[in-house]
């Protein structure tokens, strides 16, 4: 007797493009949300557009509370919940810190959350993920996606640069974490989803696609980066899971995370790895340069210097990231060092 169910939770609104800021407000109004809201942010964001912000939300309700947090943790989530005790929903203005801390606080307590980011970084500005560090490890919590998202391109246009590429790469991985995810269905028996694997592949073809043309400060390649991390989001939120976009790569990208004192954009880590774990699976003719190709089109690192490691913390990583979670990928129960050394070699990584 057939018995399958699933319950998918998807943003209601998704606004992006220029200006959009201004349109919180009618966001706001219809999401239906009630009570005082509370703007979650952190320094560059509020300075950029955190009156504006407040502007909006107070013209269509109660004037809002704000609170702007300084670095991610456990702790910062805790104080979090207690500061938003008194409010009827959230609004997380910036980029990875406050969404990722707004979407853990609003499904402790129970109230939804609006993103507005400001820097097309990662793919957590839509998904049903926070990522909070916790000493040397990064630890990937499940939590309610956001009612809307809220995307102004001028103002992700002119972030920082490094974050954008971060953004790009980090989708880009897409590529192999769906390819892990097949394996982990073939050999391991792992659900997996056709259509959310095939809605983040798609996504990373759009962004390889698309590399030649995307360029440091203009708003169409904000515009191009932003529904690529809008699609990710929800390739996981129809998956349950990050299976569509977390695989091998990532798995290392947290080792390097351990390794290094001070470590490279999640992006740009898990953009090397990608392609490394692309040699893995398809041997030396296959798509790994596709991925390096594209990565070094929008100036993304392609090699362990470029992301400030040596090469032997690079196959440490390598041959240790399968120890972080149980999650089966190309990684196996472990790959052996002269196998990490050839990797890293032939694909010019090293």
């Amino acid at each position: 007797m057939f018995q399958k169910s699933t319950w998918i939770k998807l943003p209601r609104d998704v606004v992006v493009g220029h200006g959009v800021l201004d349109e919180i407000g009618a966001v706001v109004a219809d999401l239906s949300v009630t009570g005082p809201p509370l703007v979650v942010t952190s320094p560059t964001p509020n300075r950029i557009a955190g009156d504006r912000v407040r502007d909006a939300l107070a013209g269509v309700g109660p004037s809002p509370a704000t609170a702007v947090v300084e670095s991610a943790s456990f702790g910062a989530v805790d104080d979090l919940v207690a500061r938003a005790k008194e409010a009827g929903y959230l609004v997380a203005l910036g980029g990875g810190k406050p969404i990722d801390l707004a979407k853990m606080a609003a499904d402790e307590l129970g109230l939804g959350f609006v993103s507005v980011p400001t820097a097309a970084s990662h793919d957590g500005i839509v998904s049903g993920r926070s990522s909070i560090p916790e000493g040397d490890t990064r630890h990937s919590v499940a939590a309610n996606p956001p009612l809307a998202v809220v995307a102004d391109t001028e103002p992700i246009a002119a972030a920082p640069w490094d974050l954008t590429t971060a953004g790009c790469a980090d989708i880009i991985s897409n590529y192999t974490a769906v390819k892990d995810w097949r394996l982990a269905a073939r050999l391991k028996n792992v659900p997996y989803s056709e259509y959310a694997g095939a809605l983040s592949e798609l996504t990373a073809e759009m962004l390889v696609d698309s590399a030649d043309s995307i360029k440091d400060g203009l708003e169409e390649s904000a515009w191009i980066v932003v529904k690529a991390l809008v699609s990710s989001g929800v390739a996981m939120s129809i998956a349950g899971s990050s299976r569509p976009a977390s695989g091998a790569e990532h798995l290392i990208s947290h080792q390097l995370d351990r390794a290094v004192d001070d470590p490279a954009l999640h992006g740009h880590q898990v953009g090397v790895a990608s392609v490394v774990t692309a040699y893995l699976h398809d041997g030396p003719d296959g798509g790994w340069r596709e991925v390096r190709d594209a990565l070094a089109a929008i100036d993304a690192p392609t090699t362990a210097a470029e992301l400030g490691v040596d090469d032997a913390t690079l196959v440490a990583a390598l041959t240790s990231a399968h120890e972080i979670r149980d999650r089966y990928t190309i990684l196996g129960d472990g790959i052996s060092e002269p196998a990490a050394w050839e990797a890293v070699e032939r694909t010019g990584v090293a």
